[in-house]
C-alpha cells in the first residue's frame, strides 16, 4: 500500500537518475524511494532520451562522466529538445569547471561525490517542487491565453486599457465611444476571462502578461 508521502511525491513527478555505475544508480534509487520518490534509472544519456519526453514531470539527476553522450552534451540535448525538468548535476571531486559549465546551461544544483543522503534528497525534493510549480504555471498560462483568444479585438483593446488603470470614462473618450458601450464591453471581458473582479483580472495579467 502506497504511503501518503509516496503518493505526494508521485504526483510531483519522477526522478530520472542517469549514471553508468550500477552501484551508484541502485544506491540512489534505494535512497530516493525510501524518501517516497518514484525513480527511473538509466545507464546513459541515450537511454534517457529514448524513454523520456519533455512532457514527463520530474527532475533529472545526472552524472557528468558518462560513456557516449557526456553529461554536458546530454544537458545541451535536453535543452535543445525542449526538456524543462530541473537538472541536478553529480560531479567528482575537483570538477569545479564542469559544475560551472553545467550551471551556465541552467542546472538546478550540483552535488559533489561522495554526497550525503540528506543533500541528495533535499535537492531532489526542491527540484520536484520547482518542476511542479513550472508546469502548473504553464497550464495556467495556456488556459489564460485561450480565454484571451475568445475576446474580440475591441474587447481586448478595452481590457488592456482597463488593466492599465484607466476608468471607463477615459476609455470611452480615448476610443471615441459611449461610456455605456465601454461598460458593456467590459462586462463581456469579465465574463469571457472568467474573473469576478478587476483585481483578479489585473493579477492574472500581471502573472501571464496576456494583455501586454
Amino acid at each position: 500500500m502506497e504511503t501518503a508521502a509516496a503518493t505526494e511525491c508521485h504526483e510531483t513527478g519522477t526522478v530520472f537518475v542517469v549514471d553508468d555505475d550500477e552501484m551508484v544508480r541502485d544506491a540512489a534509487s534505494w535512497l530516493l524511494e525510501s524518501a517516497g520518490c518514484r525513480v527511473s534509472l538509466f545507464d546513459s544519456g541515450e537511454d534517457l532520451l529514448s524513454h523520456c519526453t519533455p512532457d514527463d514531470a520530474g527532475c533529472v539527476v545526472l552524472d557528468m562522466r558518462l560513456p557516449g553522450l557526456s553529461g554536458l552534451a546530454l544537458q545541451d540535448e535536453l535543452i535543445r529538445s525542449g526538456y524543462t525538468q530541473p537538472v541536478i548535476v553529480l560531479t567528482g571531486y575537483g570538477e569545479v569547471a564542469v559544475a560551472v559549465r553545467a550551471f551556465q546551461r541552467g542546472a538546478f544544483d550540483f552535488i559533489e561525490k561522495p554526497y550525503s543522503s540528506e543533500q541528495l534528497v533535499d535537492s531532489v525534493q526542491a527540484a520536484l517542487e520547482l518542476d511542479r510549480a513550472q508546469r502548473q504555471r504553464a497550464r495556467e498560462q495556456a488556459h489564460f491565453a485561450l480565454r484571451v483568444e475568445r475576446l474580440t479585438r475591441r474587447e481586448r483593446e478595452i481590457m488592456m486599457m482597463v488593466v492599465a488603470g484607466k476608468p471607463n470614462k477615459v476609455v470611452a473618450y480615448e476610443l471615441g465611444i459611449a461610456e455605456k458601450t465601454v461598460e458593456s464591453h467590459r462586462a463581456k471581458v469579465m465574463e469571457k476571462m472568467e474573473v469576478g473582479s478587476l483585481a483578479e483580472l489585473v493579477r492574472l495579467d500581471t502573472l501571464h502578461g496576456a494583455a501586454a
